[in-house]
């Protein structure tokens, strides 16, 4: 059997691969284009956790390899100090400190003595969170709390308005946790992030989606009116199901103005089910705060009448291969897959549990409410019904 030899890539191939990886193309397509695995491209991004590295510069004040040849030549033609600084326009003081901190008269080498300064100039500012153990605290105990980064700066932004050296931004979170060699954030805390990847993905990385059947008389989402839209009034909601091994489903529906989550306990995917388990959730809401309800094209939602007629709640179907439709609902279910993996059996779980992991989601602050929660803004909306 033969054997590809091993790669060792340049400079250029791995510019090219960031570039790759940050239009969003898989490391698989990556790897296909250098006829190696996903694994090879791995080993090159992995170090940094997915971040590309910043181009590294010269300040314009350093010494550069022409330079520290001309002084290696100088030193071989018997030139003092003096004499090399007057011909590189130098002080002789810069000359002296560069031949002394790279073994001397004898010894010196240019092109040694310009890789020891490249690596000298490898060490970087220490972080906000290596300098604060407080603020390194805060973010680990609530990253445990599965937090996402953004939420946690969000949180510090509000908790700590006034006192800057307890803030720290998203970003500075997800650095310290893909880039291990920072030290700051243990390795085991990307178990509580969503996805719990190594890596970081590009944004514009897209995952496919498959649309269902069709529905009979069905509203199209087409058809919502405009209040629904813009999110500026209470009461409408998006829903779905969430699949695990053995049949297992959750239905899961999120209110569009609040983002306000619920869970629901569902012993299968029939319509009949499904259709009589939505029904008894509603009954938990005032019927101001329930109005409308959007759904995917799955065929669970095929009684849709019944479910109507039994709750006075208007319901519309996205388009086909459309998620984007249902964007705070697909957002969610992405979310609770911190708390139900893929493959596991969900009927495990009793609504007692899914009461409890909705209500800990709505306890989390948003971005998209200025960092309040869920829970927050839908008490808000309670109070006025009332």
């Amino acid at each position: 059997m033969a054997y590809r030899t091993r790669i060792k890539y340049t400079a250029e191939q791995k510019k090219y691969m960031w570039d790759r990886w940050l239009q969003g193309d898989s490391l698989k397509d990556i790897g296909r284009y250098f006829d190696r695995g996903s694994s090879s491209i791995y080993s090159v991004l992995s170090p940094t956790g997915g971040i590309r590295p910043p181009d590294r510069k010269r300040s314009r004040l350093a010494l550069t390899l022409a330079e520290r040849e001309d002084i290696s030549r100088g030193i071989v033609g018997g030139l003092s100090i003096r004499q090399i600084a007057l011909k590189l326009d130098r002080p002789p003081s810069t000359i002296s400190r560069e031949i002394k901190r790279n073994e001397g008269h004898r010894r010196y080498r240019a092109t040694s003595a310009d890789q020891a300064a490249w690596d000298r100039s490898c060490r970087p500012k220490l972080c906000k969170l290596a300098q604060s153990r407080t603020l390194r605290l805060n973010v680990a105990r609530k990253l445990k709390e599965h937090w996402s980064p953004q939420q946690i700066a969000g949180w510090l932004k509000r908790k700590y308005r006034a006192e800057e050296h307890n803030q720290v931004s998203h970003e500075v979170i997800y650095r310290s946790l893909f880039v291990q060699a920072r030290g700051v954030l243990k390795k085991e805390l990307l178990q509580y992030l969503r996805t719990k990847r190594t890596i970081r993905r590009s944004k514009h990385s897209t995952m496919k989606h498959s649309g269902l059947g069709q529905i009979k008389n069905m509203a199209s989402i087409r058809e919502r009116p405009a209040s629904v839209e813009d999110r500026a009034v209470p009461g409408h909601w998006e829903g779905d199901l969430i699949a695990g091994s053995n049949n297992s489903y959750i239905a899961t529906l999120v209110e569009r103005h609040t983002r306000y989550v619920m869970l629901a306990k569902v012993k299968g995917k029939d319509t009949e089910t499904v259709v009589t388990a939505l029904i008894k959730q509603s009954k938990k809401l005032p019927a101001e705060l329930y109005k409308s309800l959007t759904w995917d094209r799955g065929k669970e939602l095929a009684d849709h009448k019944r479910f109507s007629l039994a709750t006075d709640i208007d319901v519309y179907f996205c388009d086909p291969h459309s998620p984007w439709q249902r964007g705070s609902n697909e957002n969610t279910n992405g979310l609770l897959r911190q708390y139900f993996p893929k493959g596991t059996d969900l009927s495990k779980h009793s609504q007692a549990k899914l009461n409890a992991v909705a209500r800990q989601l709505n306890e989390r602050p948003r971005q998209t409410l200025d960092f309040e929660s869920p829970a927050e803004r839908f008490e808000a909306c309670v109070a006025s019904t009332g």
